[in-house]
């Protein structure tokens, strides 16, 4: 009789969203040597990824050797393999020296299969188990890679690599077995991903673009296969001997809705006899909240009255049919006084779909200065009473260089001032139609003035400069002004002269003369009922606006 202890995937040195890890793990290690000394556990198997980096921090280091000594204080086996997050070469360092507690460490493919061989004893020192020691394979300790192969052929040919070292390996097994002269289980381990399995965010993928997954039927008939890699606890194809125990503490929030576990399996004198699922606590509160504010409001109302010593750490998924640029500030207003900290905060998959989509589909010629000047400030934060106050210069400032610009140019609002300065939503369909029906009204503007009717980043800046009536000091150096504009000119994009209309080749219009530029250019304003849009360098000029106004602050 022999009870096996199957857990894997540890991760110890994981840093979560930038919170560490260590005080789940050092709680785990104390749940578990518990476990061990309360089930009379005879061996431990940890099936690869000890490790959540190549490079461990020292202090995962330390809990790693802490464990190995506990564990033999108590009498136990303990076996470590490799996984895809484990360095081969961080695993052996010490592998010798643990050897003599007690604890064997296969960390990648023996040179000499036979040492990949182990055989378990329980308490009382006798053989009970023949052990399969595998684990993760990397594909160039099994085969080399061939010319004009295809990748069907190399995913079919590390396939055949994997099934063929574990049959040798589970040969030698019986070998050993043999001479034992016993008829005790065989027991096979393994780090990959097998077909059918569910797997979770934190997994990462192996065997990209050569083999996926590794079909349960090419596994040897061993008594009991303990799997790792896969965080999740589950069976592979409805086989009650081959079993993942997922990791013990969850690595990544949907992993929060199934219970983590370790695996006791318990064999006879010749077979499995069975295996008993060993619930781990949590030992970090953790919540995934999804819907509107208003549900989301209401469920961290219901949080707030559990008794936890820890802070609940938090995914909060926001359902909304509007964009709200200040969703960070109203997450923040709803948690204030609450035990609990909102590590991950995101909106939900449709919506950010939707909006990042339309920001594809969505360029400058199809918004007026007002509208980009909104979605500039939209982007910067005016909580206090005195930053709305700023944020009222600049709008007015911005509505009065604006109308100077276009009375300049002999063209129509594109926007009343009111509207914009009182934050009215205005119907963009609604005010197009408006804008077409002024400027298809508007006899007195010429071919020729339309022509003329482009504005540079250095005429709206000078306007700025001059009309601060507020107080207001706006500042922009000719050099940033001048960089700008030659990044414009070097710009590989066609030269636009017209929404939805473009110069085949930029240097077209380079090499024309000054007549022909002008009867091209008349050709094109016939082909328009309405006059183009001001072209104006809007990064410069709110750039300058925000960073300079400093007016609010000294009043």
């Amino acid at each position: 009789m022999i009870r096996v202890l199957h857990t894997s995937d540890w991760h110890l040195g994981q840093h979560f969203i930038g919170k560490s890890r260590l005080a789940e793990h050092q709680k785990l290690v104390r749940w578990l040597l518990g476990k061990v000394e309360e089930k009379q556990i005879d061996v431990v198997i940890i099936a690869g990824d000890v490790y959540d980096t190549g490079s461990p921090p020292s202090y995962a280091r330390e809990l790693y050797n802490q464990l190995v000594v506990d564990i033999n204080k108590l009498g136990c086996q303990l076996i470590i393999l490799g996984g895809n997050h484990d360095s081969v070469s961080t695993l052996n360092e010490s592998k010798g020296l643990l050897k003599h507690l007690n604890a064997e460490v296969v960390s990648t493919v023996a040179s000499e299969p036979d040492h990949q061989v182990i055989t378990l004893c329980n308490r009382q020192g006798e053989p009970s188990a023949i052990l399969c020691a595998i684990p993760y394979l990397r594909p160039r300790d099994l085969l080399q890679s061939q010319s004009d192969q295809s990748a069907k052929d190399k995913a079919q040919a590390l396939g055949e690599a994997i099934a063929g070292h574990y049959q040798q390996i589970y040969t030698l097994a019986e070998q050993k077995r043999t001479e034992l002269g016993l008829t005790i289980p065989i027991i096979a381990t393994g780090h990959l991903t097998a077909m059918g399995v569910k797997s979770s965010d934190s997994v990462r993928d192996i065997y990209v673009g050569n083999l996926e997954a590794f079909p349960a039927s090419a596994f040897p008939p061993a008594d009991y296969i303990a799997l790792g890699h896969i965080h999740r606890p589950q069976m592979v194809a409805k086989s009650e001997h081959i079993r993942y125990c997922g990791s013990p503490i969850p690595l990544s929030f949907d992993e929060i809705g199934s219970d983590k576990q370790v695996l006791i399996a318990e064999f006879d004198e010749s077979a499995l006899v069975s295996v008993e699922p060993l619930y781990v606590p949590l030992f970090q509160p953790m919540q995934v909240i999804k819907g509107d504010l208003q549900s989301i409001e209401q469920q961290l109302q219901a949080l707030n009255t559990e008794t936890n010593e820890l802070p609940v750490w938090l995914s909060i998924e926001v359902e909304t049919q509007d964009y709200l640029n200040d969703l960070t500030q109203r997450v923040e207003h709803l948690t204030e006084g609450l035990n609990v900290e909102v590590l991950l905060l995101r909106r939900a998959r449709k919506q950010r779909s939707r909006e990042l989509a339309r920001q594809e589909k969505e360029t400058l010629s199809e918004l007026n200065a007002y509208e980009v000047f909104e979605r500039r400030v939209n982007a910067e934060q005016f909580e206090t009473s005195q930053e709305q106050e700023r944020l009222g210069r600049l709008k007015e400032n911005f509505c009065q260089i604006v109308g100077e610009v276009e009375e300049e140019h002999g063209m129509a609002p594109s926007r009343p001032s009111s509207t914009f300065l009182t934050g009215d939503v205005v119907n963009e369909q609604d005010d197009n139609a408006e804008l077409i029906e002024t400027l298809e009204n508007d006899e007195e503007m010429t071919e020729l003035e339309a022509a003329e009717n482009t504005v540079t980043a250095e005429d709206m800046i000078s306007k700025v400069e001059c009309s601060d009536q507020q107080g207001d000091s706006v500042m922009q150096s000719q050099e940033s002004i001048k960089s700008q504009e030659d990044k414009q000119t070097n710009t590989s994009e066609p030269l636009a002269l017209f929404e939805g209309e473009s110069l085949s080749d930029p240097k077209e219009a380079k090499d024309l003369p000054t007549s022909a530029k002008s009867e091209r250019t008349a050709d094109k304003l016939k082909k328009h009922s309405k006059a183009p849009e001001v072209v104006i360098d809007q990064d410069d000029l709110f750039a300058a606006m925000l960073s300079d106004d400093t007016s609010g602050e000294q009043g």
